[in-house]
């Protein structure tokens, strides 16, 4: 038999992998490697790269210790080849294999590269979905709109998961309106599981330290999971602690609470330390045992089996150029305060901030605050899009790029919105505690202190109105502002534009 090399990649740490399934432990060799191009492709936070080296490295320890014969190389390893592909090349040169089988990668960048790579490269599809790409297909062909509602109904159906026979649990699919609760006084949990750095966490650490200080982020603290019972750990806290009260509050914000009752569990799912379907049946359980309410329980199970499984259909499905889009042609550079500069938008810093120390922000900071916020803005989607790659631990491009270019910017025109998720202040003061503490005032609408986010919602609808204006569900929108009296019209824009000068020239705003 052929020698072959069996690739795991860092997002792809799950013992029944396809490609491990199809290796042979008695012959085969696993190659693991840390590589400067995956690390650096974008400047991603250091806490997302040392979870993923620490999760990697106690990985290809589980692997060894299940007989298979690891060759890992190490970030600093002085015959590093500094990419996947180098590796490989490297490998195959030492050990003699003539072919490399590989679970297909989460990102274009990479498949590209295995497929055109100088050795033999089989890739596998990643069966750790519930989804295949020829079934998204096959959901989505001849529909006019691919809305994600009924294919998370499929795949309700096809997982049985809060099913009654045919029927739904509670007779409804979707309990989403009981899950808008604004921010509590205050939260019952501390939050997810954190877990101390053990010796091989410390190493990694202090080499992510040493050769990703420029990246943004703070490192320090560290308490990912970077087990597989770790993760479960984590999971079975979230689903006995902070479960019960995440629909309430999953789209709440808090300044002082950065979690409320999210799971923080995606980078575990991400990487591979999780299956989704074992951590949705766990929530059904619960639910089953009636310790967890139905709008709880299907909020976050839709979140996993619904929009998780949609965005990678999605992704796949239109191809290498979906991360480029730029239908709005918007093009103002992505603002200093995202990296950490001063702003006086209170609920913008405290994301910014979030994002500094945690490498993470739950899915209506990321959508309704910093997102929100671009979109408004005009920034140029890419910069948008790279910026979610490089600051969360969870961010994969097959799972980002469409939050970020689809949801959250607009940028693929409609292919995954049915209109674009643009508010204005009101919103973020009745989900959060952030407008308190801010130094524009929610309640001003034009002149001194009035709150950006008002400002720039009619300007963003004012400059779109052509592509939206003929929207069904934009057209109260459109109503209200042509009851405005016209010289009322007239100062918000120009404030508007005035307020948009100040950030371009630099100024703290």
């Amino acid at each position: 038999m052929v020698k072959r090399l069996v690739l795991v990649l860092g997002d792809q740490l799950s013992q029944g992998l396809s490609a491990l399934r199809d290796g042979d432990r008695t012959q085969d060799i696993v190659v693991m490697a840390e590589v400067a191009e995956e690390a650096g492709y974008v400047k991603h936070h250091p806490k997302k790269i040392a979870l993923i080296f620490a999760a990697m490295r106690k990985f290809a320890q589980a692997l060894q210790a299940d007989g298979w014969d690891v060759q890992y190389t190490k970030l600093d390893d002085d015959d590093n080849a500094g990419s996947i592909v180098g590796e490989l090349l490297r490998r195959a040169q030492e050990t003699g294999a003539e072919e490399v089988i590989c679970t297909e990668p989460g990102e274009w960048r990479l498949i590209e590269k295995l497929k055109y790579a100088p050795v033999k490269t089989h890739l596998l599809p990643d069966d750790r979905f519930i989804a295949s790409h020829s079934e998204f297909e096959l959901w989505a062909e001849g529909r006019k709109a691919l809305r994600m509602e009924y294919f998370y109904r499929d795949m309700r159906r096809k997982t049985g998961l809060l099913m009654e026979g045919d029927k739904p649990a509670g007779d409804k699919w979707n309990f989403d309106h009981d899950n808008r609760k604004p921010a509590p006084d205050d939260v019952s949990v501390e939050g997810p599981l954190w877990f101390e750095p053990d010796a091989v966490v410390e190493e990694v650490l202090a080499l992510v330290e040493t050769r990703f200080e420029s990246h943004f982020g703070d490192l320090r603290p560290f308490g990912f999971a970077t087990t597989r019972a770790q993760a479960l750990e984590a999971m079975e806290q979230f689903v006995t602690q902070a479960l019960p009260r995440f629909g309430d509050y999953q789209d709440a914000m808090l300044e002082s609470h950065a979690f409320l009752y999210h799971a923080v569990l995606s980078p575990y799912i991400n990487i591979g330390l999780l299956d989704p379907l074992e951590v949705c049946q766990a929530v059904e359980k619960a639910w089953k045992k009636g310790d967890v309410p139905i709008n709880a329980a299907e909020g976050f199970i839709r979140q996993i089996i619904g929009w998780r499984e949609y965005v990678r259909g999605i992704y796949f499905l239109e191809g290498p150029e979906y991360p480029k889009r730029n239908i709005l042609k918007h093009d103002r550079d992505l603002p200093a305060f995202y990296w950490g500069a001063e702003t006086k938008m209170n609920c913008v810093s405290h994301a910014v901030a979030q994002t500094r120390e945690h490498a993470y922000a739950h899915h209506i900071q990321r959508l309704m605050v910093t997102g929100n916020f671009a979109l408004l803005a005009g920034v140029d989607p890419h910069h948008v899009h790279e910026w979610y790659l490089e600051v969360y631990a969870d961010a994969f491009e097959w799972v980002e790029s469409p939050n970020t270019v689809g949801m959250s910017q607009f940028a693929d025109g409609g292919v995954i919105a049915s209109k674009p998720y643009v508010s204005s202040g009101a919103y973020i003061n009745r989900m959060s505690d952030y407008c308190k503490g801010c130094a524009y005032k929610v309640s001003v609408k034009t002149g001194e202190g009035a709150c950006p986010f008002n400002l720039l919602y009619w300007h963003f609808l004012d400059r779109h109105r052509d592509r939206f204006k003929d929207n069904a569900r934009m057209g109260n929108m459109y109503r209200t502002w042509d009851r405005m009296d016209g010289d009322r019209r007239e100062t918000v824009l120009k404030d508007a534009e005035s307020w948009l000068a100040r950030l371009d020239a630099g100024e703290v705003v």
